[in-house]
């Protein structure tokens, strides 16, 4: 009787403690979101579109309104200056997508990714400008082998994960994020893509590499295999700090969506002028692995 009145005591004493908080949640002005990058042997790419209001709903047609044109956007390499020219591709039912790349007209300052190579963005929208840095590393990290083995933990034999060897060069700073492609789909980042070397800095390791994931139609961890008879390529890619910092924050906030227990958090880009997104750059390398059915 007695432990039945100290639980009754400490339930009224939590729900007087209560208290509603209300937030005002006002309209705010859209900004400029930006995500540009740049990879090792291939053409920068840019893509410009304006925030959303927090009470949006998000359909196809406010995507493609957010899309930002006629932008001035430049990017140096230290010895060339090009001026990207806008593309837009048409998509299905009537909408397009557009980005912003070399332009074929000024082949003379057009240039590709470097790895070992620091880089420079600016951008003139809408009476605003906005600046952003970013390198591509050495490719200092790669993995060692990749193989195979059946999947724990289910009956079903055609199920395999994907096991990677690599090894860390001494000294911190070695940034990764790593990528899937499962045949010939698109490479997806993994759940949880970036990693630094706080722990494993001068080791030689092995894990378990997790499929990527379509963060548009996500699939349940414990559904998410490779299958015997698939193509497998890994990208692996060096990062500077930068990048690690803004995908390692932007994956947290992601996966925080709906947890009314995570810690508050913020994305941490490199766009000057309030401008949200990043400028990043990635030393990509390619290894593949063919699994019998």
């Amino acid at each position: 009787m007695i432990r039945i009145l100290i639980v009754l005591a400490s339930v009224l004493f939590l729900s007087s403690c209560e208290k509603d908080i209300n937030f005002d949640l006002k309209d705010a002005p859209n900004v400029l979101v930006v995500d540009a990058n740049i990879e090792n042997d291939k053409p920068p790419v840019v893509v410009l579109t304006k925030s959303f209001n927090f009470f949006d709903s998000i359909n196809p047609s406010l995507l493609v309104g957010s899309f930002v044109h006629d932008a001035v956007v430049t990017m140096s390499n230290g010895t060339l200056t090009h001026q990207l020219k806008e593309f837009t591709v048409p998509l299905s039912n009537g909408y397009s997508y557009s980005y912003y790349t070399l332009d074929p007209a000024n082949p003379a300052t057009a240039f590709n990714g470097a790895v070992n190579t620091n880089y420079s963005l600016k951008i003139v929208a809408e009476g605003e400008e906005y600046n952003a840095i970013t390198s591509i590393p050495a490719i200092s990290k790669k993995p060692d082998s990749l193989w195979w083995k059946p999947a724990p933990f289910t009956d079903d034999t055609s199920k395999i994960v994907l096991m990677v060897k690599a090894t860390d060069p001494p000294g911190l700073g070695n940034y990764i994020r790593y990528f899937t492609q499962k045949n010939s789909g698109n490479f997806l980042p993994g759940d949880n893509s970036v990693f630094d070397d706080n722990i494993i800095d001068g080791s030689t390791y092995q894990l378990q590499l997790d499929p990527g994931v379509d963060r548009n139609n996500k699939v349940d961890f414990d559904s998410n295999y490779f299958h015997r008879g698939d193509t497998i390529t890994m990208k692996l890619c060096n990062i500077d700090k930068t990048t690690y910092t803004f995908w390692s924050t932007w994956e947290f906030a992601q996966g925080s969506i709906g947890n009314p227990f995570s810690q508050p958090n913020k994305v941490i880009g490199n766009i000057s002028n309030g401008a949200l997104g990043a400028f990043y750059g990635y030393a990509a390398y390619y290894k593949t692995l063919i699994v019998p059915k």
